[in-house]
């Protein structure tokens, strides 16, 4: 009753203690019934207990009379403290589930009610590390067997890290061991709550969580590739924070797994590395000596695919810049004060970066350029096209201070621009635009020619290609007529066979074309000179459309209409070029192919280069040079000779060099010689000679003129294996027979109609029957003749014969013959009636014989 005395005097003196008291010790007498149950044998008793305790706590919430809650929770204090907390912490060990976790329950429920939640923590933090760590976590798993259980435990610890704060500091060793072990857990929810749990650790102990810090980096980064994109989020940004508020020394260790995140396919994930890599480079207390590893991981975010994510990045870097900026505002004074204009053409000059974001990745360039340069050409896909994505960043930032790193950056362009992955190439290309424009060409060009020089390739031509278009048409002019000798060398514009070589050379060409316009026109030869190599390469492979684009486009700078006006400027030099290596052509040289392409492309202006194209094609086409090569020759020499009037004969001049053509090429590959490719140049010299005399362009004196020289070499085509020879050669007879208006040599002519007989036994009704056309145009002619019965004796041998192909099995021959017989009946006709009435009786069908009877007597009488 002594003891009493005091508490009643200030209980007397102090009315809302004395309420507050009263408060306590009903919820003391409460407890104090209830709590017993809690050592009972059967784990129903001890959870009917717990729910009694439960029940209790939830409908007694105690409230001091004026309303202060700070009056209930000192009121719930001390009961709380002294009778509840110690009981539920040993009930965290219970075997049973469902009592565990009503004491958990119970536990938050107190620590959020208690006025000083601290004040648990020396008794709590111990008995969460036995349930959670246990004596060994990095060998055992946590003496929580249940997974829901852990995670109320980890919640349970996050709660009192939230409400005691700074207090927790003494109790880090515990949490800290806790963490670990709840950071590498299976159940994924129990690892987000833990990564949320370290955070709060962090914020709550600022002065000394950095001595704890770096052992929490290695469970964070087991969990940073856990296979759920929600607990990926929540270890970088526990990361973030852990690293906040600890220690520096755990970048270099964390950095690499963040750079891995880059690529994760989860946008939530990109945009949570984006978002801690910002915060470091703007609060970081060691920031400054981590700038050149962390630049990469925000700068790479300004290409993500998700505009959010590029945005978000967008908006950090400029924070960061202004946030370096106002830091070194003195050293930075001169730049403010006199800042200039962006360059003329600047690629983006209205969104230019600011100053201090251009300064950092100045300054720092010379650290991040190796690493660029060796995962730009990583084994991983995904490394090398974020590699190449963030070069082009790096350059646009840095400007003219590319110029001190120049080499390197091309070397690597030239490995990266031969990548397979189109994304890869593409942001490469992007980068040599950028050193075209804030580099001088002057500068480049050494660097990227003498490359080319030493070793062509497709990665070279695209980098060059690349830097044209991004040059200024005034810095470029000075260097185009260079940059057009040097693509026009054999070395180069020949330098391989491959489809892509000729697109990257093709590229080159229209960079020059498209950024110098009108500064082309002191280039053209050789411009022209590298399309047609492209063309007489690549154009089969499907380039053919794009040369002529630009074809058209260099025309049109240099105000030509159209390609053949172009060609018609430079058809002269381009074949002056190739007569200088013609005595060594094969059907491999690939001057062979730029030869053909010159002349089934430049149409009319053929006629004015006759000069130089004549003596080519003489010494090309001689028996003792290459036959495929001059198979190619002659095809194309057909082409050319169908359509002469458009081509070789635009002026006029052809007829000049004719009896070149004929002694010089037609005599010497119409010789007949042994073996089959001989066979094969006959017939396309025959071909040659058919669309020569077809064309229109000869005169009927030049013709003859042909005729002369050319019959005996035709006639004995005659005898060809090939079908087509045989053919061809029937028609050029007949144009020989029907254009030849003057006296023909009488034993030259006998000779002729002996060789076409021949034919009407011809494997080839189609060569039957050009021999019978030639037959009735031989007739006519000699009926022209004034001494017609000098050939009588001959024409009888011809009717005799032809009555015989009269009966031919094929009703077109028979037909054929009927019409040669009426063309020559006027000339003996009664010696024809001899003839005829000498086989009729051979005859299986008497039908045409007496057609030509009829026929016969409906001519006039001779004379």
């Amino acid at each position: 009753m002594a003891a009493l005395v005091p508490t009643e005097a200030a209980a007397s003196l102090d009315p809302a203690g004395a309420a507050e008291t009263a408060e306590a010790a009903e919820l003391s007498r409460v407890l104090s019934r209830l709590l017993p149950g809690l050592e009972a044998d059967s784990k129903l008793g001890r959870r009917r207990a717990l729910e009694a305790l439960q029940r209790a706590l939830e409908a007694a919430r105690p409230e001091a009379p004026d309303g202060d809650p700070a009056a209930a929770a000192a009121a719930f204090q001390g009961p709380w403290a002294r009778l509840l907390l110690p009981r539920l912490l040993r009930c965290l060990a219970d075997p049973a589930e469902r009592c565990r976790a009503l004491a958990v329950h119970l536990l938050d429920l107190g620590l959020r009610r208690a006025a000083r939640p601290r004040d648990a923590l020396p008794r709590l933090l111990p008995a969460l590390a036995a349930r959670l760590a246990g004596p060994e976590p990095a060998r055992r798993p946590p003496p929580e067997a249940c997974e829901e259980l852990r995670l109320a435990l980890v919640q349970l610890l996050h709660l009192a890290v939230r409400l005691s704060g700074a207090a927790l500091a003494p109790h880090l060793d515990d949490a800290v061991r806790v963490l670990r072990c709840t950071l590498l857990d299976p159940f994924a929810a129990v690892r987000r709550e833990s990564c949320e749990c370290a955070a709060g650790l962090a914020r709550a102990t600022p002065d000394h969580f950095h001595m704890q810090s770096e052992s929490l980096i290695g469970p964070l980064m087991q969990s940073i590739s856990h296979q759920h994109w929600k607990v990926r989020v929540a270890v970088i940004e526990a990361t973030g924070t852990v690293i906040q508020f600890g220690s520096g020394k755990s970048v270099d260790d964390v950095l690499p797994h963040f750079a891995q995140r880059l690529f994760d396919d989860v946008p939530q994930v990109r945009q949570a590395v984006t978002r801690v890599a910002g915060a470091w480079l703007l609060s970081l207390r060691d920031r400054c000596s981590f700038f050149h590893k962390l630049l990469p991981l925000l700068l790479s975010s300004l290409d993500d695919e998700i505009p959010e994510i590029a945005c978000g990045a967008a908006g950090l870097w400029e924070q960061v810049g202004l946030r370096w900026q106002m830091e070194n505002e003195e050293e930075l004074k001169d730049k403010l004060d006199f800042a200039g204009p962006p360059p003329a053409h600047h690629p983006s000059p209205g969104s230019r970066p600011g100053l201090g974001c251009r300064e950092l990745v100045v300054r720092n360039l010379s650290k991040i350029l190796p690493a660029i340069c060796h995962d730009i050409t990583d084994w991983v896909v995904g490394t090398r096209v974020k590699s190449a994505q963030l070069l082009a960043v790096l350059l646009l930032h840095a400007e003219a201070h590319i110029t001190q790193h120049l080499e390197p950056v091309l070397r690597t362009l030239l490995r990266a621009c031969a990548d397979e992955e189109t994304a890869v190439v593409r942001s490469c290309a992007r980068s040599a635009e950028l050193i075209g424009t804030f580099v001088s060409p002057e500068v480049f060009l050494k660097l990227i020619l003498s490359t080319l020089r030493k070793s062509p390739s497709p990665s070279g031509l695209l980098v060059l290609a690349s830097v044209i278009r991004g040059c200024p048409r005034e810095a470029l002019q000075p260097h185009v007529k260079v940059i057009a000798v040097e693509l026009a060398h054999a070395h180069i514009c020949q330098g391989s066979e491959k489809r892509l070589y000729g697109e990257r050379l093709l590229q080159c060409v229209q960079a020059v074309v498209s950024v110098s316009r009108e500064d082309c026109r002191g280039a053209g030869v050789p411009l022209v000179e590298v399309l047609v190599t492209v063309l007489a390469l690549w154009g089969p492979a499907g380039l053919g459309a794009k040369v002529q684009e630009t074809l058209a486009e260099l025309a049109a700078v240099e105000s030509m209409d159209g390609s053949q006006e172009l060609f018609r400027a430079h058809v002269g030099a381009l074949l002056e070029r190739l007569a200088a290596s013609h005595q060594d052509w094969t059907s491999h040289s690939k001057e062979l192919l730029q030869f053909d392409v010159v002349l089934t492309h430049s149409g009319p202006a053929l006629g004015e280069a006759l000069p130089q194209l004549v003596p080519i094609l003489r010494s090309c086409l001689q028996p003792a040079r290459d036959p495929p090569m001059r198979l190619k020759l002659f095809s194309t020499l057909t082409g050319l000779l169908l359509g002469a009037r458009e081509t070789v004969d635009s002026q006029g001049q052809f007829h000049g060099y004719l009896d070149t053509l004929i002694k010089d090429i037609f005599v010497p590959n119409l010789q007949w010689h042994a073996g089959r490719t001989a066979a094969a140049i006959r017939t396309a010299a025959v071909s040659c000679l058919w669309a020569l005399v077809s064309s229109g362009v000869l005169s009927d004196e030049q013709i003859q003129e042909v005729q002369e020289m050319l019959m005996p070499q035709i006639l004995t085509t005659l005898e060809e294996d090939s079908q087509m020879t045989r053919l061809i050669s029937c028609r050029i007879i007949n144009v020989f027979l029907k254009t030849s208006d003057g006296v023909i040599d009488p034993d030259k002519f006998i000779k002729i109609y002996p060789e076409l007989l021949k034919r009407l036994d011809d494997v080839s009704n189609e060569v039957r029957l050009a021999a019978t056309s030639t037959l009735v145009t031989w007739l006519e002619r000699v009926r022209n003749e004034a001494g017609k019965c000098y050939y009588q004796s001959n024409i009888q041998h011809l009717y005799r014969e032809l009555l015989v192909y009269l009966d031919d099995p094929e009703s077109a021959i028979q037909d054929a013959v009927l019409e040669a017989l009426k063309a020559g009946s006027v000339l003996f006709p009664d010696l024809l009636v001899r003839e005829m009435e000498a086989v009729l009786h051979k005859h299986r069908s008497p039908t045409h014989c007496e057609q030509l009877l009829q026929h016969l007597q409906a001519l006039p009488p001779a004379p």
